[in-house]
């Protein structure tokens, strides 16, 4: 097949989203299947990019700096070009330009077209948007996620729960549960003593690691009051905050108020395919408290890497620590998080045993297999033969996604 994603995001910008599509894309390759993408130009040169990746000139939003936009004028230039490559299936990955310019260019083209759905808007409005009457915030999220389902052949979602929201919004296009996968065949283990060192982090020190963006819905904050609590059992315990975003100013301070600067340290974002695997093996312990995870990408890499963690059984992120191997469940209370990891900070042997057994539990998630479901998906619908916008090809029950 011959497969064209369109997303408002990628590489350089780091995001679960821009991961996701990295990693479909190379196990779909590893298929024999074409896999092109047109994502925004950040304005530098990327010199990983390949002839498949099509760079669309976009501008910053006002409102999310580190976003861009892509020109709609210059997606609608590309018709042409577009329909020479003779594609098989669009595939849309976000929900703004991508989607409405995925849309028409899939009825342009006459080509199915399906959607991932990545990111559990209802939860983030209410962060972003506090004035706004929730019953707003809800129909904010609800109504276009609704509309934008509704106006494609099939909806990928990454894990059940997020399939659960989907249809309380009364989405009855076919929805199939497909996970991203990892690569584990690439670098998961890190240099632990060289990243300590280039840190200062004496071999001894217990450490927790949260990677990410530091943004409100990730929920940072609670972190902090977690190493609070940590703090009286262990002095020099240290939490690295790997990641960047609008939250970092509001959490530096709060960190300086507590007393606790000895105890976080904010790194900023570090390489994903370099530095960050040195951080995951520099850790002790992961620890995430975000409840408006719709996978949580950083999870199964920390997994994979044999780093244990403690997360919020919430969203996606339950689908990892329900199984309780190489993870542990915590809620969303400071004091019985801190519980919770000091447990396994203070038994070497435990922590040994649960590195083994997450690295068992990320093989669930195998690249090639995830890429093999979203394969057979792309199959249904390319049978099909419906085109993006054909009224025919909807039905009107709800669709169990597949178990596979």
């Amino acid at each position: 097949m011959r497969i064209l994603m369109l997303s408002d995001t990628y590489f350089p910008r780091i995001s679960g989203v821009a991961t996701s599509i990295r990693s479909f894309r190379s196990g779909l390759q590893g298929l024999g299947h074409t896999v092109d993408l047109l994502v925004p130009d950040y304005g530098s040169p990327m010199p990983s990019d390949d002839s498949g990746i099509m760079r669309v000139p976009a501008w910053k939003t006002g409102f999310y700096p580190e976003e861009r936009l892509m020109w709609p004028w210059a997606l609608l230039r590309m018709t042409r070009e577009l329909a020479s490559r003779r594609y098989d299936l669009l595939h849309i990955q976000t929900p703004f330009v991508a989607h409405y310019m995925g849309t028409h260019l899939a009825r342009r083209l006459e080509i199915p077209v399906l959607s991932s759905y990545h990111t559990y808007f209802e939860a983030y409005i209410g962060h972003y948007y506090a004035g706004i009457p929730k019953i707003l915030c809800l129909a904010l999220a609800r109504i276009p996620s609704r509309q934008q389902c509704q106006a494609v052949d099939g909806v990928i979602v990454p894990s059940m729960a997020m399939a659960t929201v989907l249809w309380g919004y009364g989405v009855n296009t076919p929805i199939r549960v497909i996970p991203t996968g990892i690569d584990l065949t690439a670098r998961t283990t890190g240099d632990r003593s060289a990243f300590r060192s280039r840190h200062g982090i004496a071999a001894d020190q217990l450490v927790l690691l949260y990677a990410g963006r530091i943004a409100p819905e990730k929920n940072i904050a609670l972190l902090v009051e977690v190493v609070g609590y940590l703090r009286a059992i262990f002095p020099d315990i240290l939490l690295l905050l790997a990641g960047d975003g609008p939250l970092r100013e509001l959490l530096e301070q709060q960190v300086i108020e507590k007393g606790l600067t000895a105890q976080v340290r904010f790194l900023g974002y570090l390489d994903h395919d370099t530095t960050l695997p040195d951080a995951y093996a520099a850790a002790d312990l992961l620890v995430f408290a975000s409840e408006t995870e719709t996978q949580g990408m950083v999870l199964l890499e920390a997994l994979a890497a044999g780093l244990p963690l403690v997360a919020i059984a919430a969203m996606g992120a339950a689908d990892f620590v329900t199984s309780g191997r190489g993870t542990r469940s915590a809620p969303a209370q400071a004091s019985a998080f801190a519980a919770i990891c000091a447990s396994i900070l203070s038994d070497d042997t435990l922590r040994a045993r649960m590195a083994q057994e997450a690295r068992q539990l990320a093989t669930q998630w195998a690249e090639p297999a995830m890429a093999e479901r979203l394969q057979a998906f792309y199959a249904v619908a390319v049978a099909s033969g419906r085109s993006a916008l054909d009224p025919a090809g909807k039905s009107s029950a709800p669709h169990r996604p597949s178990p596979r």
